[in-house]
């Protein structure tokens, strides 16, 4: 992670004229007070809260000094030292005093391609370290182009301004919308994921200008320069590709290529035979006019708002990262919605099986209750007649009783008059024994056995037939 210093920076650097500003930064020239050499002080504004615009936010500039950090290549701005105060962040670089490659070239009445491929090779090589290390610059174009030293004959390259670099970490995913719109590959302006060929189709788009003087892609409004882009809308008119190689045309065409598969990688870019040739056939052919680049270079620095500028993109960048979250979150609420969905409709499937298990279980406890209720009448019935019948038989069993006390007087009341009766039979029977016992003891028996079989029968009619054994009297013995 950056250590940034907390020190006043002014307190080791003497901080001298202003070489330049973008929109969120102002770089001046300064001098080390220990060494007196002499540096750019790049000074970053930083954000000051999460909802502000204003100023670059902490863990960019934070990318950018950890990316500037790990670079060490003769192509490369080298980073020096950083400081930070409570509005900025300083970050001490190498002093690149010559200007913009472009602003150079424009300056030659003309260029032959020999001289634009030696330059084109030292950008390539500075992207190619990049490129080893997984990094991406985001943002080659001609201001981010400079020269180290512009009083010799081939100045040495200098790419600058590392704001938008990022590491690509392979297996993860990375999408933005940044950089220039006239320099940005197509897979930024559609929002795609995005790699190490972002590069390569701006070295494309810068090599185009190079040679031409003309921009192949931009439009009179921005929006017609990304639609260009995206649709890879560009040729080579013969006004401006008049007088160049089909090598160089060759080397474009491979660059600017909407695929990322099928475009150039930085390798084949250096090997390819326009950037590899040594030795050039000096011809009519080879040399081209730098007039158009000229006028490119001062409309460019003169257009309000300027190309190197890259506010109104960012702003696209947060409504496009706004309008992803958005989209994210009516994903994740029609998800959800379908799982509530699946859910109320197994609720009410488990509602309708219950409603109708209940319905049938109602309607069984139902006619089981009415069949009870049946029972509970008939059984309320059957003790209503029991009760009668029990009446009944308690009023038959009283009347039994009553009639059988009575019998049972009656009877006891005739066995004392039988008794009475037979006592006096007996007695009467006694005298007859003894008057009859001369005359002849046949005659005797005879109507001894008589007078028993009335007695029997008197007893009988008497007492209705039930005559006790012990009430029957023994006539015979008194015989």
């Amino acid at each position: 992670m950056a250590v940034f210093k907390q020190q006043k920076v002014e307190d080791f650097y003497d901080i001298g004229e202003e070489l330049g500003s973008g929109q969120f930064a102002i770089v001046k020239h300064c001098k080390e007070k220990s060494t007196g050499v002499e540096y750019a002080a790049k000074f970053i504004k930083k954000r000051q809260s999460r909802a502000s615009r204003r100023g670059v936010r902490r863990e960019e500039i934070e990318r950018e000094v950890d990316i500037l950090q790990d670079l060490q290549h003769p192509n490369i701005i080298t980073l020096h030292d950083v400081y930070e105060n409570r509005t900025d962040v300083v970050l001490i670089l190498e002093l690149v005093s010559g200007g913009e490659l472009f602003d150079f070239l424009a300056q030659k009445e003309s260029l032959c391609e020999e001289e634009a491929t030696e330059f084109i090779k030292q950008i390539l090589n500075g992207v190619q370290y990049l490129h080893s290390k997984k990094i991406v610059h985001f943002d080659l174009k001609p201001e981010n182009i400079m020269l180290l030293d512009n009083n010799i004959q081939l100045p040495r390259i200098k790419l600058i301004d590392f704001g938008l670099a990022h590491r690509i970490k392979d297996g993860v995913e990375f999408k933005n919308i940044f950089g220039t719109p006239e320099f940005v590959a197509p897979e930024i302006v559609n929002y795609e994921p995005l790699g190490l060929e972002a590069d390569m189709w701006s070295i494309g788009v810068i090599t185009y200008i190079l040679l031409s003087g003309a921009s192949p892609f931009l439009g009179d409004s921005k929006q017609e320069t990304l639609a260009n882009i995206s649709a890879v809308n560009f040729e080579f008119d013969e006004e401006f590709f008049g007088s160049t190689s089909e090598l160089a045309k060759s080397f474009i065409r491979q660059l600017l290529v909407k695929d990322t598969r099928k475009r150039l990688k930085i390798q084949d870019a250096l090997n390819h035979p326009w950037i590899k040739v040594t030795t050039w056939i000096k011809s009519e052919t080879c040399t081209l006019k730098t007039k158009r680049l000229k006028e490119y270079t001062i409309q460019s620095h003169s257009s309000m708002p300027p190309n190197n500028t890259y506010v109104n993109f960012e702003r696209f960048a947060n409504v496009l990262e706004d309008i992803s979250l958005v989209e994210m979150g009516l994903k994740n609420v029609a998800q959800k919605r379908e799982s509530l969905q699946d859910d109320v409709e197994a609720l009410l499937s488990i509602y309708i099986e219950k409603e109708a298990w209940y319905k049938e279980e109602s309607e069984r406890i139902r006619q089981e209750l009415s069949q009870v209720r049946y029972e509970f009448r008939k059984a309320e019935a059957l003790r209503k007649g029991l009760q009668e019948d029990l009446r009944t038989t308690d009023d038959s069993l009283a009347s039994i009783d009553s009639r059988y006390l009575t019998r049972e007087a009656h009877l006891s009341s005739l066995r004392q008059e039988l008794n009475a009766e037979l006592r006096w039979l007996q007695e009467v029977m006694g005298s007859l024994n003894g008057e009859a016992g001369n005359k002849g003891f046949g005659s005797i028996s005879a109507l001894n056995n008589e007078v028993n079989e009335a007695l029997k029968e008197l007893l009988s009619r008497a007492c209705g037939g039930d005559l006790r054994p012990q009430a029957q009297p023994d006539i015979s013995e008194s015989s």
